[in-house]
């Protein structure tokens, strides 16, 4: 079965659910985002980054294509809404770090990161953003043996939160680094974190729906998909 694709209310790209936001009402008619499309009601998708965004409020153009969306309903846009997104971005990421960790999916501790990886077992590897570079090569060199890509540019990814609140996330003692020895773990984790850090940026990733018009930097491309599409801007 083919995946849906949304559609961005500010430029019109498609792309899956997974690397858009989604906009919802609240009942007071406030614009507040739903990044895991759970609210009931109309929505409205977006796909630029966190740049992006605050052009988009400050010139109005996310105003008049909200209002489109939702079909001249009420709303109000609040001032910090590019900061509710990254904060409820960074909250499902972390939420998600969490439900892994309970799950069984994660290593934590050097030692046995180290292990798993010269193993072939991790499928992704993350650090804190104040891990020590000597452990972040040693793990990263491990892991490239471990996958046999000696000489090549794997070295996992350093996420933008230092190890208290990875420690908090994973209801663990002092998380420096953490392990993936799960394929479909790695997917799951991959999506949160990816959609947080391509918000946030600065990140290599391009946003789906990012024009240098709208204030956001290059233009991206919408990974090439099979799907099906219905009239799922305002879903």
């Amino acid at each position: 079965m083919t995946a849906p694709v949304r559609s961005c209310i500010l430029g019109r790209e498609r792309a899956s659910p997974g690397e858009l936001i989604r906009l919802a009402l609240a009942p007071d008619g406030r614009v507040l985002p739903d990044v895991r499309a759970k609210a009931p009601g109309r929505g409205a998708w977006i796909g630029v980054d966190r740049a992006g965004l605050e052009a988009a409020v400050a010139k109005g153009k996310l105003r008049g294509a909200l209002a489109r969306a939702f079909k001249g309903a009420a709303l109000t846009v609040p001032d910090d809404l590019p900061a509710l997104v990254a904060a409820a971005l960074e909250r499902n990421a972390l939420d998600r770090l969490g439900l892994e960790s309970r799950a069984g999916t994660l290593l934590t501790g050097s030692e046995r990161i180290e292990k798993a990886a010269r193993a072939g077992k991790l499928h992704a590897l993350y650090h804190a953003a104040d891990a020590s570079d000597d452990g972040v090569r040693r793990l990263a060199q491990a892991w490239r043996v471990g996958r046999d890509e000696e000489g090549s540019s794997l070295k996992g990814l350093a996420l933008p939160v230092d190890r208290p609140i990875l420690s908090l996330a994973l209801g663990r003692e002092n998380v420096v680094h953490i392990g993936v020895i799960d394929r479909a773990a790695a997917g799951r984790l991959g999506e949160a974190l990816g959609r947080w850090l391509q918000f946030i940026g600065p990140d290599p990733i391009p946003a789906p729906c990012a024009t240098a018009a709208q204030g956001a930097s290059a233009p991206g491309s919408v990974r090439a998909q099979t799907a099906v599409t219905t009239d799922e801007e305002c879903e």
